[in-house]
Formats: C-alpha cells, sequence, structure tokens
C-alpha cells in the first residue's frame, strides 16, 4: 500500500501563494494577517486536510491549541449532539477538545475541573452543561475570574459572558401554534425536570400560547425526561382533563410513552388526541404514528460555540466579542402523522 504524502506547512503555503511564515501566523492566531489572506489559508488548509504538529507549537509557543470542553448527560439526545457538533466544528477550525464530564455542580467540583483546565494551558472553555437553575449563578461567580475566553450553553442571557442557547421557548410556540391550527383546543403539556432552564423554557412558551385560565395548572405534568414518565404523564393530564384532545410533550422519549398510553386507553391519534415532541430524534420518523416534533439544533449550537469561542480568541475576549454575532438558535417544526387531523 503506498502511504499518502503527509501534507506540510509549505504546500499549503504555495497552495495560498503565500509565504510559510503567513501560514504560521494564521496558525498561531496572529492579529497581523490580513482578514482576506487569513480566509484563504484557513481555507488551504481545509481543503488539503493539513494537521499542524500541535505538540510542537505548544512546547514552542507555551500555549496550547486546545478548547476545554464541560460535558453533561450524554444519555440525552440534546446534551450529547451538542457535544458532537463542538467535536466536529473545533476538529474543522484546528482545534483538540479536553473533556471533562460533571455530575455534581458545587463550588469544590466545578473548581476543580476549571483548575485541570487552565494547568492543561487551554485557551478557551465551552461550558456544555444543561441549564440548571440551583447551579447558573455559582458558575458565574467561579469563572468571573477567568483570563480565558469561556461560552456558556442553553441557559439565560449573562451580562459580559458569551451565552449561546437554543430557543426553547420559540420552539414550544411553534408546537402548540400548529396544534391550534389543527383545529385541537385543549392542550396539556408534560415538560421535562423544572431543575433544568430548557424545561423552564418550554413550559413558558406553551402558558404564552395557550391563553389564560384558572385552570391551567391542571394542564401541567413535570416529567423527568424518560418514556415512563410520558406514560405516567398521560394518565395524570386524562384524568384531570377528560376533554383534553392534544399533548405538546417536552421531548421526543417522553411522546413515546404518551403515545403507548393513548393506544392502550383506546386512543386514535391524531383523531382523538394530536401529540407534538421536542428534539427530532432519529428514531421520531418511525413512531407510529411518526410523531411531529420540534427540531432541537444541538449540533449547530455546539459548532456555533466553537465559531464564537474562536473570534473570542483570535480578537481577545471583550464585550465587543461577547455580543458581536449569532447567539441563538432557532428551531424547526417537523410536521408528520402525529398532530395532523385528515380534513373531512
Amino acid at each position: 500500500m503506498i502511504k499518502k504524502a503527509k501534507i506540510t506547512i509549505k504546500d499549503v503555503a504555495n497552495a495560498a501563494g503565500v509565504s510559510t511564515q503567513t501560514v504560521s501566523r494564521v496558525l498561531n492566531n496572529r492579529p497581523d494577517v490580513a482578514p482576506e489572506t487569513r480566509e484563504t489559508v484557513q481555507s488551504v488548509i481545509r481543503e488539503l486536510g493539513y494537521a499542524p504538529n500541535i505538540i510542537a507549537r505548544s512546547l514552542s509557543s507555551g500555549r496550547t491549541n486546545t478548547i476545554g470542553v464541560v460535558g453533561f448527560g450524554l444519555e440525552y439526545y440534546g446534551p450529547a449532539k451538542v457535544l458532537t457538533g463542538i467535536e466536529k466544528k473545533a476538529a474543522e477550525y484546528g482545534y483538540s477538545v479536553m473533556l471533562a464530564l460533571l455530575d455534581k455542580y458545587d463550588q469544590e467540583h466545578i473548581e476543580k475541573v476549571l483548575t485541570q483546565f487552565i494547568a492543561q494551558q487551554v485557551i478557551g472553555i465551552i461550558w456544555a452543561i444543561p441549564g440548571f437553575t440551583d447551579s447558573m449563578e455559582l458558575v458565574a461567580q467561579i469563572t468571573d475570574a477567568l483570563e480565558i475566553p469561556m461560552a456558556l450553553l442553553n441557559r439565560p442571557p449573562v451580562k459580559k459572558k458569551l451565552v449561546l442557547s437554543v430557543d426553547n421557548r420559540e420552539g414550544a410556540r411553534l408546537a402548540v401554534r400548529h396544534l391550534q391550527e389543527q383545529g385541537y383546543q385543549h392542550i396539556g403539556i408534560i415538560t421535562g425536570p423544572m431543575s433544568w432552564w430548557e424545561a423552564q423554557e418550554r413550559l413558558a412558551g406553551w402558558r404564552e400560547t395557550v391563553g389564560k385560565s384558572s385552570n391551567l395548572h391542571k394542564l401541567v405534568f413535570e416529567g423527568d425526561w424518560t418514556v415512563e414518565s410520558g406514560d405516567c404523564g398521560f394518565e395524570a393530564l386524562f384524568n384531570a382533563n377528560p376533554n383534553l384532545d392534544a399533548i405538546f410533550v417536552s421531548n421526543d422519549q417522553m411522546s413515546l410513552g404518551v403515545i403507548q398510553a393513548a393506544n392502550r386507553n383506546g386512543l386514535k391519534i391524531p383523531e382523538n388526541l394530536g401529540i407534538v415532541g421536542f428534539d427530532n430524534v432519529p428514531e421520531s420518523k418511525f413512531y407510529f404514528p411518526a410523531l411531529t416534533t420540534v427540531h432541537q439544533p444541538a449540533r449547530h449550537l455546539g459548532g456555533l460555540a466553537v465559531i464564537r469561542l474562536d473570534q473570542c480568541i483570535r480578537h481577545e475576549y471583550s464585550e465587543d466579542c461577547i455580543n458581536d454575532g449569532e447567539n441563538m438558535v432557532v428551531p424547526d417544526l417537523i410536521v408528520r402523522r402525529s398532530s395532523v387531523r385528515e380534513e373531512s
């Protein structure tokens, strides 16, 4: 087998029509490169698949080309897809990723992982932890002292911090409006755990769209993202609301539980019950009936976090860097059979 020749910095320079010194400046994020030249060199690097010797560069420059990523909940669709997006975009931009998974969010564990990142000389950090309301303020306080760029994902905006989120509230609005347009009038919701900011936002979007009612609380069941809680939520909502004709379910896993419970109780979907989920997991199109769902662009959010963090790394971490760019990702509604009533 003939081995493919290794692409060198000289190959990149020749293809881009610049000197090797200019390529080196681009690789090291030096500011003394014209934007057009930088873009040309980066494009050639991606086309040729050039992989610089990061270890050698780290030893010579005293810094790494590594981004620290704090993650959680790989068993959940959204967080797992965010990490996939981060890894893919980081590789495209020439960064390596150091991943730390957290399962406790007290000061000791947060400081421990950040100390580890600083010791490894990461040049930026992405906090890809779901927005747990009981730890948001603590994370903001601890990270105030950091002197390197940091991106926080899926939480409310924080002053002087780069925060990127999926617009969960708008996703819920899309779901409920669609059900209303299909003629459903009594629309309940199965939320995620209310300790999650995302679950709170989806509930808020549902409340804003269904309208005011003195019995609105009877239309709400708090789930825990599992299939089992979707089943339990169906039973609880129908016991409290005999006229219920639709449910917005805050993730697709719980939607599967709702579908099973509805079938067990002799309800036809979508004739007797309309269902809209959230996430657009690959399996949702194969549910019976196929599930209408809000597509959560989690992978895009992860990639966007790398892009925005890269901007801060290259142009210094400043308030201008934080505010100059896209920070909110809007979801889409994927309409399938579970919510569409056939015309009579």
